[in-house]
C-alpha cells in the first residue's frame, strides 16, 4: 500500500492548547504589550517620515522601512497569517511606489519559487511511492541498542533534507515512522518521549545541510545577490552546511538521549524489526524494492547529483528541478500524474517567499537596510579592532533567539538577513560569512511548541501527548548555547578553511 504525503501550506504558526484557550479573550493587536509595541513602531515611522534620522532617508527609504516594521509587528503580535503580512506589505510597496510594480511580479516568478515548485513535485513522487518511509524503517531496524536508535535515526533523518524541500514536510514524512515506533516501543515509556524529541530537534538542526532544506536558505541567497554579491547555490551552500548539520544533529541526538532517558533505560538492549514497525504502518516498509520506488530512487539521485554539479554542466538547478518533476510525472516513468503532485504543492509558502523575498530586497535596494545598520550599530564601531568578532557573536545570538518573536523561518530571514548584509562590510566581516551564520543560527527554534510546525507535530499526535513545554525548555536551555557555539566555531574556525572567509582582508 502506498502512502501520499501532504506537506502543510501555511507558513503561520500551529496553534498550541494555550493558543486554542486564548481565543475569544481580547484580540491579540489590542492586548497591553502589543500595543506598546505598536506605539513604539508608530514613533519609530514618524521619526522616519520626518528624516530626523543620522544621515537622513530618501524618500523611498523612509517608506520602505515604515512598511518593514509594520509587517515585523504584524508577525510578532498578531494572529494575521504570515503570508498575509507578507504578501500585504509587498503591495504596500507597491502603492506607495517605494517598489515598482515589476519588481513584485518578477519576485513571483523567481527562479528560486520555481525550484521549490518543481521539488516539492519530485518530493511528493518519492513520498507517494513509500521510498522514504522503508529507507528510514531499513535505518532504525540496524539499532541494538537506544543509543544507536537515536543516532540511527538521526542519521535518517539527515538524508531527508535532500529529498523534502521543507521542514514541515519532512516532519509529515517521518511521523508515520516515528508512530509505528510508538506502538513498537509501548512497553518503553522514557525512549518514546526521547524519539518524539529527538525527530523534529533533528528535522531543524539539519536544514541547513540542504540548500532546499529550507525556504529561508533561498531568501538569504537572493537577498545576498539583490545587494550585489555571489549568493550560494546547491554545491556550495552542500559544501558549507552538511558538515555543521552532521555535527549539530548529532550533538543535539547525544543529549536529548542524556536528557530523557536514564543510564538503566539506555543499558537495555534493544531490537526492532521490521513486522513490528510494520504493525503500526500502512506503507510496506520490508521486501525489495518495487518498480516505482527503483525510479524514484534513481531519479533523486540523479537530480541531486546534477544539482551538486552545476558549475561542471552548467544547467540551473531550477530547470533541472522541472525536468526532474516532468520525469517523475511522465506517463511512461513517473510514478504521479502533474496536476494532482501541483494541487498538493504548498502554494501559501511559495507566495509567502516570493512576497519576503521582494521584502527583503527591496530593504537592500532602497538604501533601508544600510540605514538601519548603521543606527543600530553605532555603538559597536567604537570598539574598534573588537567590533568584528563581537558583530558575529551578536548576529549568531539574535539569530538564535529570534524564533521567540518571530516563528516563521522564512521571516526571520527577511527581518534579519538584510541587515546583516548591510552591516556587516562596515563591521569589517565578510556579507556572506555573516548571512550564512545568521540562517545556521535560526535553525535552533525548539523553546517553544508554536516555535516551528514539527515540534508542533510531534507534540502531540491521536490525542496523545509526547512531551511537555517543560521539556522543551529542557532541551533548549542546553540545546541554546550549544548549537550557538557550534555556529560559532564553524563561523571562525571550519568556514574560512572550506572557503568562506569570516572578516574582510584589509
Amino acid at each position: 500500500m502506498k502512502t501520499a504525503t501532504y506537506y502543510e501550506s501555511t507558513p503561520g504558526r500551529p496553534e498550541t492548547p494555550a493558543g486554542a484557550a486564548a481565543r475569544g479573550r481580547l484580540p491579540a493587536v489590542l492586548r497591553p504589550a502589543a500595543v506598546l509595541a505598536g506605539g513604539v513602531a508608530v514613533a519609530i515611522m514618524a521619526a522616519v517620515t520626518l528624516n530626523v534620522s543620522p544621515g537622513g532617508l530618501s524618500t523611498d527609504a523612509a517608506v520602505t522601512l515604515c512598511i518593514f516594521v509594520a509587517a515585523v509587528w504584524f508577525w510578532i503580535f498578531s494572529a494575521v497569517e504570515d503570508t498575509y503580512v507578507a504578501l500585504g506589505a509587498a503591495v504596500a510597496l507597491v502603492i506607495s511606489g517605494a517598489m515598482p510594480t515589476q519588481s513584485l511580479f518578477d519576485a513571483l516568478g523567481e527562479e528560486t519559487v520555481w525550484l521549490l515548485m518543481a521539488a516539492f513535485v519530485i518530493a511528493g513522487a518519492v513520498a507517494s511511492t513509500g521510498l522514504a518511509a522503508r529507507g528510514a524503517a531499513f535505518v532504525i531496524t540496524g539499532a541494538r541498542s537506544v543509543r544507536q536508535l537515536a543516532h540511527l535515526t538521526t542519521l535518517g533523518l539527515i538524508v531527508t533534507c535532500f529529498a523534502i524541500p521543507a521542514t514541515s514536510g519532512r516532519a509529515a514524512l517521518v511521523l508515520p515512522i516515528f508512530l509505528a515506533l510508538r506502538a513498537a516501543l509501548k512497553d518503553r515509556p522514557a525512549v518514546v518521549k526521547m524519539l518524539a524529541i529527538l525527530f523534529p530537534g533533528v528535522i531543524l538542526l539539519s536544514a541547513v545541510g540542504s540548500f532546499l532544506g529550507a525556504g529561508a536558505h533561498l531568501i538569504t541567497s537572493q537577498v545576498l545577490q539583490s545587494a550585489g554579491h555571489e549568493g550560494f547555490d546547491f554545491a556550495s551552500w552542500l559544501l558549507l552546511g552538511l558538515p555543521i548539520a552532521l555535527v549539530s544533529s548529532f550533538l543535539a541526538a547525544e543529549l536529548t538521549l542524556r536528557l530523557f532517558t536514564s543510564r538503566s533505560d539506555r543499558s537495555l538492549p534493544l531490537h526492532v524489526d521490521i513486522s513490528q514497525l510494520q504493525r503500526g504502518s500502512t506503507t510496506r516498509l520490508g521486501g525489495p524494492l518495487d518498480l516505482d520506488e527503483q525510479r524514484s530512487l534513481l531519479l533523486l539521485a540523479a537530480v541531486v547529483a546534477l544539482w551538486c554539479t552545476e558549475p561542471i554542466h552548467g544547467l540551473e538547478p531550477a530547470l533541472v528541478a522541472l525536468v526532474g518533476a516532468l520525469v517523475v510525472s511522465s506517463p511512461c516513468y513517473g510514478s504521479v500524474k502533474l496536476g494532482a503532485a501541483l494541487k498538493k504543492v504548498p502554494w501559501s509558502m511559495l507566495i509567502f517567499m516570493a512576497a519576503t523575498l521582494a521584502l527583503g530586497s527591496s530593504l537592500v535596494t532602497s538604501g533601508a537596510a544600510a540605514w538601519l545598520a548603521s543606527a543600530v550599530l553605532a555603538p559597536v564601531a567604537v570598539l574598534g579592532a573588537w567590533k568584528a568578532p563581537i558583530f558575529v557573536v551578536a548576529v549568531v545570538v539574535v539569530s538564535a533567539a529570534a524564533h521567540l518573536v518571530i516563528q516563521s523561518r522564512s521571516a526571520r530571514s527577511a527581518v534579519l538577513i538584510p541587515v546583516v548584509v548591510a552591516s556587516a562590510g562596515a563591521m569589517g566581516v565578510e556579507p556572506m560569512a555573516a548571512a550564512f551564520a545568521s540562517t545556521a543560527a535560526a535553525g535552533f527554534c525548539h523553546t517553544l511548541t508554536s516555535s516551528a510546525k514539527p515540534v508542533a507535530m510531534f507534540a502531540q499526535t491521536d490525542g496523545v501527548a509526547h512531551f511537555s513545554p517543560a521539556d522543551l525548555l529542557r532541551l533548549s536551555a542546553w540545546l541554546g548555547p550549544l548549537s550557538t557555539a557550534v555556529v560559532l566555531v564553524f563561523s571562525f574556525a571550519v568556514w574560512p578553511v572550506l572557503g568562506l572567509p569570516l572578516f574582510i582582508s584589509r
